[in-house]
């Protein structure tokens, strides 16, 4: 019998796995590292997919203005992709964002498909000041970046 997936919002215990997940990414490259004190911080913002008690897969949001939030650490862990895990994790995003008010949501990312099949639409990412000027300007890749905006506007 297949497990079913759940996504809830993330609780402390979830730290570690968390941590790990996103470790994972980070060291290929294609996800900005969270220290566990990080992690810790912004628990709230972050969703989780569990299947038999065990974490498959996260995402989180930040918001970087007034009608803006990016989903970020959006991760499935190896085994658990390509079973809808991610465009769950990102609908929930999604809710999380309309519950909030906030009207755009956008994404840097290396999946665009992924993206273009929930939804969202490539943009220029200088549109986005906010994300400029919020992580970029930390970011190793911030002169030679290779990810691609995305952002998906709600009704």
């Amino acid at each position: 019998m297949q497990a079913v997936a759940v996504c809830r919002q993330a609780k402390l215990e979830d730290v570690e796995p968390l941590f790990l997940l996103i470790d994972n990414y980070a060291r290929q490259g294609i996800m900005l590292p969270r220290s566990r004190a990080v992690l810790q911080r912004q628990i709230d913002n972050f969703v989780v997919a569990e299947m038999d008690g065990m974490i498959v897969g996260c995402g989180s949001l930040c918001k970087l203005g007034e009608e803006l939030v990016e989903i970020r650490s959006l991760g499935i862990a190896e085994g658990h992709k390509g079973k809808g895990l991610g465009s769950m994790l990102v609908d929930q995003l999604v809710q999380e964002a309309k519950q909030r008010g906030l009207p755009k949501v956008m994404a840097l990312t290396y999946e665009v498909s992924f993206f273009l099949k929930n939804g969202f639409s490539v943009v220029q990412k200088e549109i986005f000041p906010e994300k400029v000027w919020t992580d970029c300007v930390n970011c190793a890749k911030q002169h030679a970046c290779d990810e691609i905006a995305v952002l998906k506007i709600l009704d």
